[in-house]
């Protein structure tokens, strides 16, 4: 397990700009976003990625299956498939969405999401991709994402060839969940990611960018990382923080603390 910058945590970089602060602090790794990956071209980008001697630990984001329009989010999901394959990342984190406009049937969108999954999986792993599932805190169950807990995902995945249907552990996401530690030893080779960030009071009112660098709140991250390693995980650790603060700071700024923050609590 090794140290991954999530770009979102440098959100205002481009991915050369990203790709190169990784470099210049020593990171080996880095997860990709598909917005910016888009604005320089998936090629230009894998190469971009190559060149600096970095691998790509994950790309964010597919799902989002509760999209009115299916026939075009299949179509989205099955390009960043493919963008993931030309980048070397063999996992694609899923987003899986959260209630369609106007509907309170959340066992309808949760039937949605496994419609979604069920029609990707195999593509995916006809590509050397895995599906990581990210379950997400409830308070993003509306809008976001229906799978609010690690064994809620685990349950889904179960329906799929694990080369084809992992999870993602995010600890903003998991760490509340009383049940956490045993779903993570559960989960065992299903864990295709593992995300790092913390819990920070007060919210701020856009809680979407309610993530604090590791040390700054409440997560126990040591016991978090543990469970994941005792289950057999072996890939990178993404540090992936939205905040406006980090993303307002200068971009090598923010790495190095990541770095610090990365060694001081959660490195094993």
């Amino acid at each position: 397990m090794s140290l991954s910058l999530n770009q979102k945590t440098i959100n205002r970089a481009s991915l050369a700009e990203a790709v190169d602060a990784c470099a210049r602090a020593g990171i080996e790794a880095i997860g990709v976003w598909r917005e910016p990956l888009a604005d320089v071209g998936v090629e230009r980008g894998a190469k971009l990625v190559r060149d600096a001697g970095l691998r790509v630990s994950s790309l964010c984001r597919g799902g989002f299956f509760t999209a009115a329009d299916r026939a075009a989010n299949r179509d989205d999901n099955r390009r960043a498939v493919d963008e993931a394959a030309a980048l070397g990342t063999d996992t694609l984190v899923l987003v899986v969405g959260g209630l369609p406009t106007g509907s309170r049937d959340l066992a309808g969108a949760r039937g949605r999401v496994a419609e979604g999954v069920a029609e990707l999986a195999m593509y995916a792993g006809d590509a050397g991709v895995r599906l990581a599932l990210e379950p997400m805190h409830p308070i993003y169950c509306a809008d976001r994402g229906v799978l609010s807990t690690l064994d809620q995902a685990l349950e889904l995945a179960a329906a799929f060839p694990v080369e084809q249907v992992g999870v993602a552990v995010d600890t903003f996401h998991v760490w509340w969940d009383p049940r956490v530690l045993a779903a993570i030893a559960r989960a065992g080779d299903r864990i295709a990611a593992y995300q790092v960030c913390d819990w920070i009071l007060p919210l701020p009112p856009d809680t979407l960018l309610a993530r604090g660098l590791p040390g700054d709140g409440y997560i126990d991250f040591r016991t978090l990382g543990a469970a994941v390693s005792d289950a057999g995980y072996r890939g990178d650790v993404e540090v992936e923080v939205f905040h406006a603060d980090v993303w307002a700071a200068p971009f090598d700024d923010v790495v190095a603390e990541v770095v610090r923050r990365y060694r001081e609590h959660v490195a094993p």
